[in-house]
């Protein structure tokens, strides 16, 4: 080794020993000026940066006493220090090019290195690549990972990270309280109208069209200024179009009076120069006006970090205020949506909503940190050309202790593991709390311990489809006499169910039953036929009391007279323009021309829609005149017999002005009070929920690997029909242990819920499933443990 105290000259077997020697020599500041192999080794010539200048300085002087020669052309005489300055910056650039490309694979060397100590890592930066993430934050999140872990703790500890770091719309409540002016911005395609008919029906829903309005600056689409319009008639929102600054200061002042404004702005390229024009036009308003950027979940990570560093300011825009977050649009459509949260985090824009649809509203949601992260892993392409692989990354891949299919299946076991101790945790500290929590179920009168029962016995392979249909049918008969009075009021509709593989999914008609006391669903009844008359008659047998259909539309007047033939009591909402005759005084003219002349009951304190109001009811027999459905005049002769129609009249408690009026016809032999039969459309409509959650059921029975074939399908739509009743009961009980047990089962859903808030069937569905595994958990847990001194004693 030849050295000095600035440079040195080293030879070693390997290029790893050769530069730990010259870092001895010189220090980690040394700079490498060259680096070969020999016959004896690697050698590597090295000097620090103090020795470099000097020796650029010498040559720099050497060059600027070379004389030129007198005789040369003028042509020919070149300055002599401008060249040596130049050829020493050359010489300074190449060298500060190659300590940059020395320090990169001493970057590289380094990983690689941390990566066979820790296989994981590298298994998880590929993830986190694959998910979308760029490589400089997938390393900042590795980087302090603690070594020694395996692939599912790896993975927790990624999305916990993530979650810290991910800003987000905390309080939407607080947003909307404060209302103001938003303007949404963002590329053309990006969505920015969709999204912002969605936002207007969410503000719509909260405080009425008549505190909103909307606004476009969109005048170069054709058709853009209509469909927002449009959007507005749907919502009863108005709508305004601008197209300079003047003209939005002008609107925006007419429009002081609104509680929060929506601008829908025009879509320009990131690299347009119009968008600081944009951005100057709208921060130059009188009235504050916030802006959200709306980033396409379908774009390149590099396309969209140019898209936020456009919209975020503005170049060359004074007063421009910053961007007060994002919205996420086209989830639906992301391959790697890792990159939507890699700018929200590189760029800390809170995210504010995501948009995963065309459906205005409901393809629209706030954001849930941990839903949304699980979401980005969860997230699956058919090809993976522009993810980077391992020869991508110049790195050889590092086999883990085991093959593949072993860490596989200790990642299911680990994660299985886990979420099963995070269930426990967040539902309870200790076995009493669990079974207290199941007591209070049990005294809800929601019918919790027999759905249990029936749900245990689908793992049963000796407890056959008939035999549960029996036991069904004996449970439905009991819970009939205990919650219904004079009536079983019955809904029918279709469920649609998981087809067989490859096929396509079958329809199968079911109905549920309801107490006529609370409107509670207490039974579900299959095999109903389509004809009402035929199910009247497939249920009546059944029961101890009569049925009563409860229909949403009235039905022909040819099914009127067969249903009365028959003796089947029904009962339909209908409309004011219903054209009628009154039974008793031959008054004729529409329904709501008879609810001006009829007498009401006494008023009664009722709640509508969160505001005292009083209720009261009319009670008057009729009949349809002819051509009444089809909006014919009516005046020919009535073509049915009498029915009975109950008129619901709602009135502001504190100014007497009308609030709403619904009508109800049904059979002249139903003998309901008519207080009573005003409460059946609400409640038809709070059962209806019923078919869409029983085919969730049924999917949910079938993806969790119950035994298969046409009898297994029939056991799991028979007890999916009780789990059902279950969940709407739950879901509707007002009582504090109710509260309690939504709050559970939401947990073990692994749903964030929000105070004051309903839970929805799905959630609840899913938890209760969790729930009955754990209960079933702990029973075997505690026989095993009483039988283990029994075991004991014997073997002494």
């Amino acid at each position: 080794m030849e050295t000095n105290t600035d440079s040195c000259r080293v030879v070693a077997p390997s290029s790893r020993e050769a530069l730990r020697l010259v870092r001895e020599k010189l220090g980690p500041e040394a700079i490498i000026l060259s680096n070969r192999v020999t016959a004896e080794g690697v050698e590597i010539v090295a000097a620090l940066e103090r020795a470099i200048t000097a020796m650029t300085a010498a040559a720099t002087q050497e060059a600027a006493a070379i004389p030129v020669p007198a005789e040369s052309p003028p042509a020919a005489r070149l300055p002599a220090v401008p060249v040596a300055a130049s050829d020493g910056d050359a010489v300074l650039r190449e060298i500060h090019s190659m300590r940059g490309m020395i320090e990169e694979q001493l970057a590289g060397l380094a990983w690689n290195e941390a990566q066979r100590r820790d296989p994981v890592r590298g298994h998880l930066l590929r993830t986190l690549l694959g998910a979308g993430f760029s490589t400089r934050l997938a390393r900042d999140l590795l980087a302090s990972l603690p070594t020694g872990q395996n692939y599912a703790n790896g993975l927790a500890y990624v999305k916990s990270a993530l979650e810290g770091q991910l800003p987000l719309l905390e309080n939407e409540d607080a947003l909307m309280d404060e209302g103001g002016v938003y303007a949404l911005m963002g590329p053309t395609g990006v969505g920015k109208t969709t999204t912002t008919a969605k936002l207007a029906a969410r503000c719509v829903m909260r405080f009425g069209p008549e505190k909103l309005a909307l606004v476009t600056t969109d005048s170069y689409r054709i058709g853009a200024y209509e469909q927002l319009r449009i959007y507005g008639q749907i919502l009863g929102v108005s709508v305004h179009a601008v197209k300079d600054a003047v003209d939005l200061e002008g609107v925006l002042a007419d429009l002081r009076d609104k509680h929060m404004v929506l601008i829908d702005t025009v879509g320009m390229s990131q690299r347009d120069r119009a968008v600081s024009d944009q951005i100057a036009m709208l921060c130059s308003a009188s009235r504050p006006i916030r802006r959200l950027l709306l980033l396409n979940a379908s774009s390149h990570g590099d396309t969209l970090n140019e898209v936020v560093q456009a919209y975020r300011h503005g170049q060359g825009v004074a007063r421009a205020k910053d961007l007060v977050g994002c919205i996420f649009t086209k989830v639906d459509e992301a391959t790697h949506p890792g990159v939507l949260l890699d700018m929200a985090i590189r760029h800390q824009l809170p995210v504010h909503y995501i948009s995963s649809g065309q459906k205005v509203p409901e393809h629209l949601a706030l954001c849930d940190r941990r839903l949304l992260v699980d979401s980005v892993f969860q997230a699956k392409s058919t090809s993976a050309l522009f993810v980077p692989g391992e020869a991508h990354l110049d790195e050889r891949p590092v086999a883990l202790r085991n093959d593949q299919e072993l860490l596989a299946a200790e990642a299911v076991s680990e994660r299985l593991r886990s979420q099963c101790q995070q269930l426990i945790r967040a539902l309870t500290h200790n076995a009493q709390e669990l079974t207290s929590n199941a007591a209070a179920l049990s005294a809800g009168r929601i019918g919790f311990d027999e759905t249990r029962a029936f749900w245990q016995r689908l793992s049963d392979e000796h407890a056959g489809q008939a035999e549960i249909a029996r036991d069904l049918q004996l449970q439905a008969g009991t819970d009939a006499a205990a919650a219904c009075g004079r009536y079983v009021l019955l809904l029918a509709g279709e469920t649609s169910l998981p087809g067989k593989k490859n096929a396509e999914s079958s329809v199968h008609r079911s109905a549920v039953l309801l107490s006529d006391r609370t409107g509670l669903p207490f039974a579900a009844v299959h095999e109903v036929p389509a004809n009402p008359a035929l199910a009247g008659s497939l249920a009546q047998h059944r029961f101890s009391k009569p049925i009563v259909h409860l229909l949403a539309c009235t039905p022909e007047p040819g099914l009127i007279s067969e249903w009365q033939n028959a003796g089947l009591h029904w009962a339909a909402c209908t409309t004011a323009t219903l054209r009628v005759t009154a039974d008793g005084s031959g008054t004729a003219g529409t329904l709501a021309k008879l609810a001006a002349v009829v007498p009401f009951s006494t008023a009664q304190p009722f709640l509508f829609r969160g505001k005292a109001a009083l209720l009261s009811v009319a009670d008057v027999m009729v009949k349809l005149r002819a051509g009444a459905r089809n909006g014919a005049s009516g005046s020919g002769p009535d073509n049915t017999a009498p029915l009975r129609c109950v008129i619901r009249r709602v009135v502001d408690a504190a100014s007497g002005k009308p609030l709403a009026h619904s009508y109800l016809l049904a059979s002249a032999g139903v003998r309901a009070t008519a207080l009573q039969m005003a409460q059946w459309p609400g409640w038809r409509l709070a059962a209806e929920p019923h078919f869409k959650l029983l085919g969730q059921t049924l999917a949910q029975l079938a993806d969790a690997g119950t035994a298969g074939g046409e009898a297994a399908g029939l056991k799991r739509l028979l007890v999916g029909g009780q789990v059902c009743t279950t969940v709407l009961r739950l879901q509707r009980a007002p009582q504090a242990w109710a509260e309690t047990a939504r709050q559970v089962l939401t947990q073990l859903a692994g749903h964030a819920g929000r105070a004051g808030r309903p839970v929805s069937g799905p959630v609840l569905l899913e938890g209760l499933a969790k729930f009955f595994v754990l209960l079933d958990a702990l029973e075997t847990d505690a026989a095993a443990a009483s039988s283990r001194p029994h075991v004991a004693a014997a073997q002494g």
